[in-house]
């Protein structure tokens, strides 16, 4: 344990001197890391590959859940993915140094605000290799520092994408400290990367609610998180029946293993006979258990995969092909039962009717409301962010996707002529 905290404060004490040479960095130098790093990712994805492969074969032996298997999985994909998202977030404009609200003050002085980098942040994920660049991408471009602690089941490949991650730094002229990969696996780091209070400013953990629960109870350093993904979606009954099949199934099916992906399906009753069968037809194709209020399950009765709801379903996030579905009123009721049960990340309303859609925008207290579209759009990278380094639902500071102005803080600056106080 003396080691690991030798080791934990001497990246520590890297990060906050690199932090402070990232503050000053010119936008070109940071833009120029970013696309040296896409560049060398593109360049070299047969390693990636093989790097993954080592790592997935040691989860799979592991017995790692399928839902954890599917997030450290780097397809040809993903890796594109990875090199798109920094280009997008070097073409973004630089909110480092950006100077708003100036106002004149009867005393003659000037008084605005100024963006500034957070200082070090420190990013705590599991089997996620992506998480890796998407964070290194923003935290450069917003002139931070970052120490990252990704989990033990995608060891080999975030070792190598730091690797290219530091070629990029240094080809850049910036410091490679400033991205730093925890090497250890042993948990104990992470009791000392967030208590390091003196050295890091930030946390930010991407993972699964043990880990981030265990974060709450133990972290000195303050957060920026999510606990749980529990997304709803409401099909109003003025909704257009294939856009709100086409929603609510990819809402669920196009990935289980996501904090963005659908466990609630909310109906109204009076389109529920209509719209329920050919739905379950859709989840019956890929296995997807349905956990019914008893309106739901008389109108799926004979659904080979479905159960009985039970109070805990609607507190539930499944990672899984599992969807609690229930029947309501109206939109009245499905905004309480949302405010209700959800982990206020993500949740979604279908219909054609203006003033109801208005009213789920400004009711639902989430992070993120949709109207029309699946909950897995909840993403830095749809959002034009580039990338995003994680999701929060709290209410202080950033909420949903935090990108390159989360990752920011405002300080006032005043311009005066000698103005002394009176």
């Amino acid at each position: 344990m003396e080691n690991i905290e030798l080791y934990m404060n001497r990246i520590g004490q890297q990060a906050r001197a690199a932090s402070r040479a990232m503050a000053r960095a010119d936008t070109a130098a940071k833009n120029q890391a970013l696309q040296l790093i896409a560049a060398a990712i593109r360049r070299d994805a047969d390693i990636l590959r093989a790097a993954n492969a080592k790592d997935l074969e040691a989860a799979r032996a592991n017995g790692l859940a399928e839902a954890m298997l599917d997030r450290l999985t780097l397809s040809d994909k993903a890796i594109a993915t990875m090199a798109e998202g920094l280009e997008q977030i070097a073409a973004l404009p630089d909110p480092i140094g950006e100077i708003s609200n100036m106002k004149y003050r009867p005393t003659g002085i000037q008084v605005g605000q100024m963006r500034v980098p957070l200082g070090v942040i420190g990013i705590i994920y599991e089997a996620r290799p992506n998480v890796t660049v998407d964070a290194a991408g923003l935290c450069i471009k917003s002139g931070n520092a970052t120490i990252l602690r990704g989990g033990s089941e995608a060891i080999h490949c975030n070792q190598a994408l730091a690797a290219l991650v530091k070629e990029g730094l240094a080809g850049a002229g910036l410091p490679h400290e400033a991205v730093q990969v925890v090497e250890t696996t042993d948990r104990a780091a992470v009791g000392v990367l967030i208590t390091m209070t003196e050295y890091v400013d930030v946390i930010v953990p991407r993972g699964g609610k043990g880990l981030i629960e265990r974060l709450i109870r133990e972290a000195k350093v303050p957060m920026i998180k999510h606990l749980d993904g529990i997304c709803h979606v409401y099909i109003d009954d003025k909704a257009e029946p294939r856009r709100a099949l086409d929603v609510a199934f990819n809402a669920k099916c196009h990935r289980y293993g996501t904090c963005n992906t659908m466990e609630t399906l909310l109906v109204a009753r009076n389109i529920a006979p209509a719209l329920l069968p050919p739905l379950a037809e859709l989840y019956r194709v890929k296995d997807v258990e349905l956990r019914c209020d008893p309106e739901a399950a008389e109108i799926l009765a004979g659904y080979p995969l479905l159960k009985e709801a039970v109070p805990e379903d609607w507190d539930t996030e499944y990672l899984a092909p599992i969807l609690a579905v229930k029947v309501v009123a109206d939109v009245e009721e499905a905004i309480d039962h949302i405010n209700r049960h959800s982990s206020q990340h993500t949740d979604s309303i279908v219909t054609e009717d203006y003033t109801r859609a208005m009213r789920f925008l400004r009711e639902v207290d989430s992070a993120s409301v949709m109207v029309n579209a699946s909950t897995r759009f909840a993403d830095g990278f749809e959002y034009g962010l580039g990338a995003e380094i994680g999701i929060s639902n709290d209410k202080l500071h950033a909420r949903g996707p935090v990108g390159l102005e989360g990752l920011t803080s405002l300080k006032y600056v005043v311009l005066g002529q000698g103005q002394v106080r009176q």
